[in-house]
């Protein structure tokens, strides 16, 4: 006679197998089903109908009334539970792991759940350096209550096929096991990590005593499995994060010691005559902004009074009539947010030095100030106080910056300081915002509505000119570029701007160097936002035009070294003040080209140079300034009726970055060369024909970079198919049968990976390492096929990794020196790294993106913030379309198909057959693959750091 439990087993086989027909009561009906459909199936020896009745009946699984057999399926929900019940299950109890974690994963019911590895606060763990090896956990189920309980149900709520589970009775609803007190039950998760990576899941299980009117409980643990490279394990968190706190600045009673600024033995030849003012903002601003423009209990009366004006002011469009003022409160909020931001690098007990050139200069180490963070500069100051002088008032000795080196600046203080200074005396050190560049805002929007440049900020149409003749050959061949330039040297958009959009690798410069070249009797400013684009713009005008009429004009606050050699002798560098100086009004306006910074182009406004002077003003990279600083070109040196305004830029790229998130949400963010493109008719799309009106706006259409693989995406998305491929083919099909791509003719590889976003220490700034492994894989194997089987000769100069987080390119930087296969490069510091902004305007063959985020819990921050690639459309297009030959994309898919234009890019790839690593299809979507980290809670107030600054902390702007 078989055994009750043998018997019981079989009896829950057939109630599984019953299905929908659980509703038969019949005992003959359902002894015939059990004999001729179930019994004897695949060679399993059943017992006999009456001995599955006996069992089902003594176990509470089914009761006899009146000589017909029901089944009891209470404990039972269903014999299948639906994918849809499935990921409402899933979803509503990792929603509650959230908030109750610590009741979900207690034990309870008297149900003990321990595990093989052990779990740790019920989170089992596990790593491991090889790939394709079995590992196994073991949950052990035992009844250590005094009640019989059913075992009804046990799922791993994260379905990624890198596991298997198995027990021995499969467990369903319709098939529990039933647990007498002191029995146990084991369940088993079969592990095979076919790629590096973090792959967590959570396993669910489902009890319910065996009583009447019992309700089922569930006991959870999480998982984390882990593979890893002995890399990873090197660059992982150095210790665990810890949230930096913020320090409040008390205002503390101090006493201010001037010290000696580097001008003070300069004479600058162009006199000031027209005064700057100081346009410093309102203290009630800061209240407003520190409580988020809400009104508050901790909000002066002033404050209070002034809420409503100033978020009317922030919510009215912009028109010429608010124009200043509304630019005015848009400025005081960004530099608000800078003066915050800023406080982020102050220094605590350092040590100064005497210069050995100049005793009179102390000399400061500040890290990270090659690379602008912190930006200082010549003529900067910087605030000291002795670390021991802590009784108020405290003494604050003023720094002037007159060198910036390396890491580290040389300072003139007074004479106080230099008579009490001994070495090894400690300093705070504390860094402040050169407010330079915005005064000069703030005085062009209001020059701008004194010198009414109506038509020209918000044009509403103009008169045809002729078309003029084109000269240089070379740009015949291009048709956009050849109407660009006949259309600018006729004026034919006066008095309203011309605007160049040209895409990524459209030759914008080359037009714009063109058009200067042609316009005959004119008298050119040419602009840029930063110092290395007006390099540029001056390199190219030379080549075309004689070197003594074209003039680059620099601030005195820029370092001579960092200026291009060949410039030194056509501009204004003066070897005997060894410094930069301006020259009197009279031989500035002689030259037939000024190339300046558009901050340094106020220095000819206040220098005195007449309105009407410049025929043309030319504007490059126009899409990455604010309009107030466009406007420092403009307002009281561009006749608004005679002269002819020329943006060049592509407001599909990066615009300018700003830190204020009120300053952001009210449009400062807006460059004017975007704002006509989107708010004027004159730049948009006619509906009738269905193209731009070309008197007013020129599209430039040829790529001159990228292989079309490389493009087609970005072209679909932000260029209306219209950019045409016209790359040298050698140099875009140089890597096209590279022996690593997935496949051959497709330069372009997105690599799955299941990584986890990581912080450490105090830095919120975010990390993946399994991303890293990735990269360093590819670069090692770049560098073994360099120079093989038709491949190019590379270096590392040749190759760029953009990544959006300040500490991944730091872990990344770190990689690139550890890893053991590349010091075979001796110039690897060669390779950049750095953040899409770092890349905008650049190329370079190879290009490497690495894009961090693999939780969903960020993803909101990153959209709410406009960071990381996530949600940025703008970040996402610079990135793609900087490559020449080879795009290698490295990312978490579950979470990046969340976004649309992520999605498009990723099942492009898998179309092409372009995707490799981590199978998303492994992943069955569930919206918290990856939501092992806590949910963060931002604040914005001001007087903590922007979440920009934070997590991405961009190169603060030094360009003047």
């Amino acid at each position: 006679m078989p055994s009750l439990m043998h018997s019981l087993e079989s009896g829950l086989d057939f109630i599984e197998f019953l299905g929908d027909r659980t509703s038969i009561t019949s005992k003959n009906e359902l002894r015939d089903i059990y004999n001729l459909e179930f019994k004897g199936r695949e060679g399993i020896k059943d017992p006999n109908f009456s001995n599955i009745v006996y069992a089902l009946l003594k176990f509470n699984k089914a009761y006899k009334r009146q000589g017909n057999i029901y089944i009891n399926v209470r404990p039972q929900v269903g014999s299948v539970m639906s994918a849809e019940i499935s990921k409402k299950l899933a979803t509503e109890i990792l929603q509650k792991l959230k908030v109750s974690r610590k009741v979900l994963t207690a034990d309870k019911g008297g149900i003990e759940i321990t595990s093989d590895p052990v779990a740790s606060s019920g989170k089992v763990q596990f790593s491991t350096d090889r790939l394709r090896e079995l590992f196994i956990i073991r949950f052990h189920i035992v009844n250590k209550g005094t009640n019989c309980i059913h075992f009804t149900y046990y799922t791993a709520l994260h379905k990624i096929r890198c596991f298997t589970l198995e027990d021995e009775r499969r467990v369903t609803r319709a098939c529990p096991v039933f647990l007498c007190p002191g029995e146990s039950y084991d369940v088993s998760v079969r592990y095979m990590l076919n790629h590096y990576g973090f792959f967590p899941a959570t396993m669910y299980f489902e009890f319910c005593p065996d009583l009447a009117e019992s309700v089922p409980f569930c006991i959870v643990r999480e998982m984390e499995a882990v593979a890893r490279t002995p890399l990873a394990v090197e660059l992982g968190p150095v210790a665990p994060y810890k949230p930096f706190q913020v320090v409040t600045y008390r205002p503390v009673n101090t006493v201010i010691v001037e010290g000696v600024p580097p001008e003070s033995s300069v004479v600058q030849h162009l006199k000031t005559t027209l005064k700057l003012g100081d346009y410093k903002y309102p203290v009630y601003l800061k209240e407003l902004a520190k409580q988020r423009m809400e009104d508050s209990e901790y909000l002066t009366q002033t404050a209070r009074q002034k809420l409503t004006s100033v978020k009317s002011l922030l919510n009215c469009s912009l028109k010429m009539k608010n124009y200043s003022h509304r630019f005015h409160l848009l400025l005081h909020l960004e530099e608000i947010q800078m003066e915050v931001d800023i406080r982020k690098y102050d220094l605590h007990n350092q040590t100064m030095t005497q210069d050995q050139s100049n005793s009179k200069l102390l000399r400061l180490r500040v890290p990270g100030v090659a690379e602008n963070r912190p930006s200082v500069l010549r003529g900067d100051c910087l605030r000291v106080s002795k670390s021991e002088d802590t009784v108020p008032p405290i003494t604050v000795y003023n720094g002037y910056v007159h060198r910036v080196e390396l890491d580290s600046v040389k300072l003139g203080f007074s004479k106080k300081l230099l008579q009490t200074f001994i070495k090894n005396m400690k300093f705070n050190v504390e860094f402040t915002i050169n407010r330079f560049p915005v005064k000069l805002q703030h005085r062009a929007v209001d020059l701008a509505t004194e010198h009414q440049l109506g038509q020209v900020l918000f044009p509403t149409g103009a008169a045809v000119a002729n078309l003029s003749i084109m000269f240089n050959r070379q740009l015949e061949n291009n048709p956009e570029q050849h109407a660009a330039v006949q259309r600018i040297v006729a004026g034919s958009s006066k008095p309203a701007p011309h605007l160049v959009f040209g895409p990524p690798g459209t030759g914008k410069t080359i037009t714009l160097v063109e058009a200067m070249n042609q316009v005959s009797a004119a008298r050119i400013l040419a602009c840029a936002p930063s110092n290395s684009a007006c390099d540029l713009l001056c390199e190219r005008l030379m080549v075309h035009m004689d070197p003594h009429k074209v003039y680059r004009l620099y601030a005195s606050s820029r370092e001579p070294n960092s200026v291009p050699r060949n410039l030194l002798k056509y501009c204004n560098w003066d070897e005997n003040q060894d410094a930069f100086v301006f020259p009197e009004k009279k031989t500035l306006m002689k030259y037939t080209i000024i190339v300046t910074t558009m901050v340094t182009a106020g220095r000819l406004v206040s220098g005195g140079i007449p309105v009407s002077h410049f025929t043309h003003v030319f504007v490059d990279e126009g899409g990455q300034a604010v309009e107030p600083e466009c406007v420092i070109a403009i307002a009281g040196l561009l006749n608004p009726s005679k002269g002819q305004l020329v943006l060049a830029g592509d407001p599909k790229q990066l615009g300018p970055i700003l830190r204020s998130p009120f300053a952001l949400q009210s449009g400062l963010g807006l460059s004017l060369l975007e704002r006509l493109m989107k708010h004027n008719q004159l730049y948009q799309k006619s509906t009738d024909s269905g193209h731009f009106d070309t008197r007013f706006v020129t599209k430039l259409l040829r790529n001159y970079r990228s292989h079309p693989a490389i493009l087609k995406i970005p072209n679909e998305l932000f260029y209306e198919n219209e950019l045409q491929v016209f790359a040298d083919q050698w140099d875009r099909e140089s890597y096209c049968n590279w022996e690593y791509l997935p496949k051959k003719g497709f330069p372009v590889i997105f690599h799955g990976v299941m990584g986890k976003d990581e912080r450490e220490a105090n830095s919120p700034s975010f990390f993946n390492v399994s991303e890293i492994e990735v990269l360093v894989d590819y670069l090692t194997k770049l560098m073994e096929t360099q120079g093989k089987k038709g491949l190019p000769k590379l270096s590392p100069k040749d190759i760029g990794i953009i990544t959006p987080y300040r500490k991944q390119v730091e872990k990344i930087q770190k990689a690139l020196k550890s890893a053991p296969a590349l010091r075979r490069w001796s110039d690897m510091k060669e390779l950049k790294v750095g953040s899409v902004e770092e890349f905008q305007g650049q190329e370079r063959k190879i290009i490497m993106v690495s894009t961090v985020r693999s939780s969903i819990n960020y993803v909101k921050m990153d959209k709410d913030f406009n960071i990381g690639f996530l949600s940025n459309e703008k970040r996402f297009n610079v990135a793609m379309t900087r490559a020449r030959s080879l795009l290698i994309v490295v990312g978490n898919p579950v979470i990046l198909n969340k976004d649309p234009t992520w999605e498009k890019f990723i099942s492009y790839c898998v179309k092409e057959n372009g995707y490799t690593g981590f199978d998303f299809k492994d992943a069955e979507g569930e919206d918290d693959i990856v939501s092992r980290l806590a949910t963060l809670k931002i604040n914005v107030e001001a007087e903590k750091e922007s979440p920009l600054q934070q997590y991405v902390d961009p190169e603060w702007k030094n360009e003047h």
